[in-house]
């Protein structure tokens, strides 16, 4: 069966039942339909005793993506099976890549959330939300250049860039305002996909409405004639904007398929923004559950990074336990084995494929936080690559569980949730990457050398002449948010395993001030994505009465 088959053939419970189970009544959520909720804030329930987190990472990605998500949603479920009250938080999918090259994103097999076919296309209108109130921005910003431009706005130089939740590269350069003085002042301009938008950013990171507002009224939309920079603040649209997001900032309650309650909330990508779900999210699971089991997007070097260097901070909770998801082809694939081929057994490829988690298991204990390997399955997979990989593991003082939830839900996850039950008590020493107060280009080394591996950082003359406005305006010390590719440790993605000894090229920097962190773009790194020769939407089709196939 079909993840989308194996969905549809699951009872749900109604949305009720599932919020009575972490102590929310019917007057503490916001039902849409009869299987999902918005959870209405403030939330001033907190009944959690234990309080563990769990963040769920990866090694670097084969393009099909390893089961983050999938593995996160099979822990909960074997807490679930436990008797020990868990949520899972993830994060919402966008239609980028459920139209594009990924497919679905509510996990897999018999271990999703549901209900998968909402919850992967427009759900509670979060992305439609944020798209809107992004593009509010840019109106109003071009309204306010069309209208006198008071504040002196350099069209030129404006950064805001329009947002579209659907991978479309012929919108990536445009340009706006031709067809004469009523149609606007021509000018270029750009889209960004929505989960890249700073919006997505601040409503992830925001703790409630009135920190929205603020991280909104921050947000740098362009510069002055003379370089000043302008923002929301200035233009008097901060209410506005945050009067769009209203609901969106609420978190998102559903089910797994074996009852979990989920949290889905907020979408950021890890390779061009932080890649995590929503502090509100995570929080709330925090208060509702004695264990919390979260993901962050694509691999170590990106997602777990920026959970722990920039949410971290915010959330004001560190994880108890790193989980790191590995699977056998993504490891053949890092040692070399053509993406064709990597069904077949090729203990050679894994040997030096394995590289790539060992690189990761060192730069997650960094941090000071206990680290566990999840393998997981395939139904390809060899029991000596299996056996392989828990020795080399062993070998370096990590367990490596046997991880099968694409097949087995729960049940497939029990022995690693057993192991996280005992890890999240052992005692930890959470260690900050680098220094808040340091300089940006500090910052950047830090990451370069200690998560990913590498040596240098070269800097474009934009991107040095940038830091020198930084520094003037301010800006220099904040945390850095990496955009790199999610395939490679370095920033060409055809550089696989763990690669040493290279440098990170810098091609620009985008203030995101409302976000609170500065985004370093490295590499050929694209905050508009495009759709492959054969994208996922070609397979996707609805029925007459309504049935949805080919989602995934």
């Amino acid at each position: 069966m079909t993840d989308i088959e194996i969905a549809q053939d699951v009872k749900m419970d109604k949305i009720v039942k599932i919020a009575e189970k972490i102590g929310l009544t019917e007057d503490d959520i916001e039902q849409y339909g009869s299987y999902k909720a918005k959870i209405k804030l403030p939330l001033q329930i907190k009944n959690s005793t234990k309080r563990k987190l769990i963040l769920v990472t990866s090694i670097n990605p084969t393009p099909a993506g390893e089961g983050k998500s999938t593995v996160t949603v099979g822990l909960g479920d074997a807490f679930t099976l436990l008797q020990k009250k868990a949520i899972i938080a993830l994060r919402e999918p966008s239609l980028g890549p459920v139209m594009g090259m990924k497919g679905g994103a509510t996990g897999g097999g018999y271990a999703q959330v549901v209900p998968m076919e909402d919850i992967n296309l427009h759900f509670t209108g979060d992305m439609h939300a944020l798209t809107t109130a992004n593009n509010t921005l840019a109106a109003l910003i071009d309204n306010h250049i069309q209208q006198g431009n008071a504040l002196g706005i350099d069209q030129r130089r404006i950064v805001w860039k329009r947002a579209l939740d659907i991978n479309d590269r012929a919108l990536r350069k445009i340009v706006i305002g031709l067809g004469g003085p009523v149609q606007g002042v021509p000018r270029e301009d750009g889209f960004d996909i929505t989960v890249a938008s700073e919006l997505m950013a601040i409503l992830c990171l925001s703790e409630n409405l009135h920190d929205l507002k603020a991280r909104i009224n921050r947000i740098v939309i362009g510069y002055t004639h003379d370089r000043r920079p302008v923002t929301v603040k200035d233009l008097n649209v901060g209410g506005a904007i945050a009067t769009l997001l209203k609901d969106a900032i609420k978190p998102n309650l559903v089910q797994t398929l074996a009852h979990t309650p989920a949290i889905v909330h907020g979408g950021p990508f890890a390779n061009i923004a932080h890649g995590c779900n929503s502090v509100l999210a995570t929080q709330t699971a925090l208060n509702l559950a004695d264990y919390t089991i979260t993901e962050a997007g694509f691999g170590a070097d990106l997602g777990a990074e920026k959970f722990l260097d920039i949410k971290t901070p915010v959330l004001k909770k560190m994880p108890d336990t790193i989980v790191i998801v590995a699977t056998i082809k993504a490891m053949k694939l890092n040692g070399g084995q053509a993406l064709a081929d990597l069904a077949s057994e090729n203990l050679n490829a894994l040997k030096k494929g394995i590289a790539n988690l060992k690189h990761h298991i060192r730069s997650m204990a960094q941090y000071g936080v206990p680290v566990v390997v999840a393998i997981n399955r395939f139904t390809q997979d060899t029991e000596q690559e299996i056996s392989y990989v828990q020795k080399v593991c062993a070998e370096m003082g990590v367990q490596a569980l046997d991880t099968d939830v694409w097949a087995k839900g729960g049940q497939g996850a029990l022995e690693l949730a057993q192991t996280l039950i005992k890890t999240v008590e052992q005692p930890k020493k959470f260690k900050p990457l680098y220094a808040s107060n340091s300089e940006l280009t500090e910052k950047i080394q830090t990451i370069v050398t200690k998560i990913y591996g590498g040596a240098n950082v070269e800097y474009s003359k934009k991107a040095t002449n940038q830091l020198k406005r930084f520094k003037k305006f301010g800006w220099d010390k904040l945390p850095v948010c990496m955009a790199k590719t999610q395939y490679s440790l370095s920033d060409d993605p055809k550089l696989l395993g763990a690669p040493t000894d290279f440098t990170i090229h810098v091609k620009s920097f985008v203030p995101k001030l409302g976000a609170g962190f500065i985004v370093a773009m490295t590499g050929n790194i694209l905050t508009m994505p495009g759709l492959p020769k054969h994208p996922a939407a070609l397979d996707i089709d609805i029925s007459d009465d309504g049935k949805i196939s080919g989602l995934f």
